[in-house]
């Protein structure tokens, strides 16, 4: 039988909620009087953005994306693979990437690279959680939700396996990172 790797809350869903509520109302300020469109990556961003977009005052448009990544062979670097690209045209607009976690920044520097071709009027990123501590890429990460060190969690749109995205609160999960 497998050990249920669910750990103790890192997060509570009403800490969530207000972080969430105070970054929609830091986008709103920063993006006011632009053509605004919210770029969330599938899977792991879908809660956040539900929850962020209906905290943006201002219009904007969404559109989603799925990527992949993955080592390349022996001593390569890694690879990214896009399974879903954008509907819309970003060309003009102010584009703002949603993440739910960001560590290395090697798969997003890589996405950032792929949309700057289509000739936005920018690109900035938010993300709920940020493990800078892992970081190896700069980004240009505008809006943070809260700062994560070296650890695993799960809940709020992230998962293990597939399981746990549905929990409100995030978890610490029993998962070497």
């Amino acid at each position: 039988m497998n050990k249920d790797p669910l750990g103790d809350v890192y997060l509570s869903a009403d800490q969530i909620q207000a972080r969430v509520q105070e970054l929609g109302k830091q986008i709103s300020a920063a993006y006011r009087g632009k053509e605004l469109v919210l770029v969330g990556i599938l899977k792991g961003s879908f809660v956040f953005m539900a929850d962020l977009v209906r905290n943006i005052e201002i219009p904007h448009s969404m559109d989603f994306m799925a990527i992949s990544s993955y080592e390349g062979i022996e001593g390569s670097p890694e690879a990214v693979k896009i399974l879903k690209d954008l509907d819309e045209s970003i060309t003009g607009k102010h584009v703002l990437i949603v993440e739910d976690i960001i560590d290395t920044g090697l798969t997003l520097g890589y996405l950032i690279r792929h949309l700057e071709a289509r000739n936005p009027e920018g690109i900035n990123i938010c993300t709920l959680l940020d493990r800078s501590i892992r970081r190896i890429v700069p980004l240009p990460i505008n809006f943070t939700g809260f700062d994560i060190p070296d650890v695993f969690v799960v809940g709020y749109g992230m998962d293990y396996r597939q399981l746990y995205r549905n929990l409100t609160s995030l978890h610490l999960c029993d998962i070497k990172v």
